[in-house]
């Protein structure tokens, strides 16, 4: 595997009861880079995205991380060698401000996960990079807030916040913009750009116009099988990619 590439799977396969999900997939991503993975329906990006966060174990193939073999690795084994499935991994506790939520991700970080005990002046200590964090992704003036009181979009920032605080080189998005108004997409997606400074992002997005904005290449699978990659440019283009998306308008 050349050091150009964090993440690669050879021969990705994953059945389900005699129906391939995914099938034979060899997927390269390239360090410091937004990769996204998109296609139809029932292309197969959930189960991929699923094997590649290790919540799913594939019926054959390997998958590799920074030269490492992972395929049997657990998810939080995996997280912790920097690895880390934003939206999913990340814990939020609805009665917990936007601070303490933070917090307990960095605590998860030093090894003192849910030391729920430990006195407040124990815990300020955290409090530098808790604030750092929400600097980063514009929650500052929310630090006093319940996340249950956040709006949806900031709630999304905050459990990317807490996903930032496990200090991730490769991060794995599912879908982080679905079910967003255009303001709260706007915010994510400006907020995803400014994050990947010095990490790589995969991600799963079916929003065309958020993967024409923010990715450098980009994977379409159909069947469970790779249609396509490249460009947007250059994947919007392919005749195969415009009918896998049943004539679909492709965004430019």
């Amino acid at each position: 595997m050349s050091n150009d590439f964090v993440l690669e799977t050879r021969d990705l396969t994953r059945e389900f009861k005699g129906f391939v999900a995914v099938n034979g997939v060899n997927l390269r991503v390239r360090r410091g880079t937004i990769h996204a993975l998109i296609g139809p329906n029932g292309a197969g990006k959930t189960t991929c995205f699923n094997l590649l966060t290790k919540f799913l174990q594939p019926t054959r193939g390997r998958i590799l991380y920074k030269g490492e073999d992972i395929t049997s690795v657990k998810p939080a084994a995996v997280a912790r060698r920097g690895m880390v499935r934003s939206f999913q991994i990340s814990a939020v506790f609805p009665h917990m401000t936007v601070l303490e939520n933070i917090r307990v991700a960095l605590q998860r970080k030093l090894g003192s996960s849910f030391h729920f005990w430990r006195t407040e002046r124990t815990l300020q200590s955290l409090n530098e990079r808790a604030f750092a964090l929400m600097e980063e992704v514009g929650l500052r003036s929310f630090a006093n807030t319940l996340a249950v009181e956040l709006p949806y979009g900031r709630k999304r920032t905050l459990e990317l916040a807490t996903t930032l605080a496990l200090e991730p080189e490769l991060m794995l998005l599912d879908e982080p913009t679905s079910g967003m108004g255009a303001e709260d997409i706007a915010l994510v997606t400006s907020l995803i750009q400014r994050v990947s400074a010095q990490r790589t992002i995969l991600m799963v997005e079916h929003n065309l116009s958020v993967v024409s904005r923010l990715c450098h290449t980009i994977t379409v699978l159909q069947r469970g099988s790779i249609l396509a990659e490249g460009t947007y440019e250059e994947v919007s283009q392919n005749p195969q990619v415009r009918e896998a998306y049943l004539g679909a308008t492709v965004a430019t």
